[in-house]
């Protein structure tokens, strides 16, 4: 096999692996060789074995008022109602826009003016609001949410093969029909794709927004660990953070791949 059919030929999965885990080592071996080679003090840079064993530590003993898990508890419930609340209006309006063109334009230039608005700057905002309950984080958590159900379920809808609804409007199919048993169906695949991103940024959006207006979570107890100069506490909550998101992601892409396998994409 010649050089460029090898650089070109997909990896397979044993190759992925390993691939990934030599990644791994790398950041791991650099990591411990700054850490423990005195150029940096251990306190603002401590080695990875010293991060892992605080993580595990904080996993029973409380910090800022509560264990890791009750503070990653808190977090999930919080972003659990910001991503549910911004697919349960993103995904109908999207699919309702993509369906009405008179929606879509009343709806796309007050939805285009806020989406570029950063999650992050609705913090202040939410601050003034609702201040340090849970009405704040959650209002973050949505404005990273919603806009990427919306958009996927708008293409989504958009998208449809046009057969399929004229075939339907040929039946005497009405309108909310055609919305719940031909575009949703056709879109689904679209809208977790959406979903998958959304809850990506919910997900750093929660933690954005917990730095600054909540009392629990692991975002304060990170600003907690920050004050008390932790920096094991501070990284231990990033590794919660870092796993959680993954696992997500994880559990999304399987939905995704599943959907894609039975023939809905």
């Amino acid at each position: 096999m010649s050089l460029d059919e090898n650089s070109t030929r997909p990896l397979t999965r044993a190759e992925s692996w390993r691939y990934g885990a030599l990644g791994l080592l790398l950041f791991f071996g650099i990591w411990s060789a700054v850490s423990l080679s005195g150029l940096t003090s251990a306190q603002f840079l401590p080695a990875p074995f010293e991060v892992a064993g605080r993580f595990f530590q904080l996993l029973g003993t409380p910090f800022a008022g509560g264990t890791l898990p009750e503070h990653l508890a808190s977090s999930f419930l919080r972003f659990s109602y910001g991503f549910l609340l911004g697919a349960l209006i993103g995904v109908p309006l999207g699919l309702l826009m993509g369906w009405y063109p008179t929606l879509d334009d009343v709806v796309t230039p007050a939805f285009d003016a806020l989406r570029f608005i950063a999650p992050i700057a609705w913090v202040p905002f939410a601050a003034l609001w609702f201040g340090t309950g849970v009405g704040g984080p959650i209002l973050v958590i949505f404005a990273g949410a919603f806009p990427p159900c919306l958009i996927n379920a708008y293409r989504g809808a958009r998208f449809v093969s046009r057969p399929l609804i004229e075939a339907a409007q040929m039946l005497g199919t009405g309108n909310a029909r055609i919305i719940l048993e031909v575009l949703l169906p056709a879109s689904t695949a679209s809208i977790i794709a959406g979903l998958r991103v959304s809850a990506g940024l919910g997900w750093q959006s929660l933690i954005g927004a917990e730095l600054i207006v909540a009392s629990t979570g692991v975002g304060f107890m990170m600003v907690q660990a920050q004050l008390n100069i932790s920096t094991a506490t501070v990284m231990s909550g990033m590794m919660a953070i870092g796993l959680v998101g993954l696992a997500l992601d994880i559990g999304l892409r399987a939905l995704e791949a599943d959907v894609r396998r039975r023939g809905l994409a």
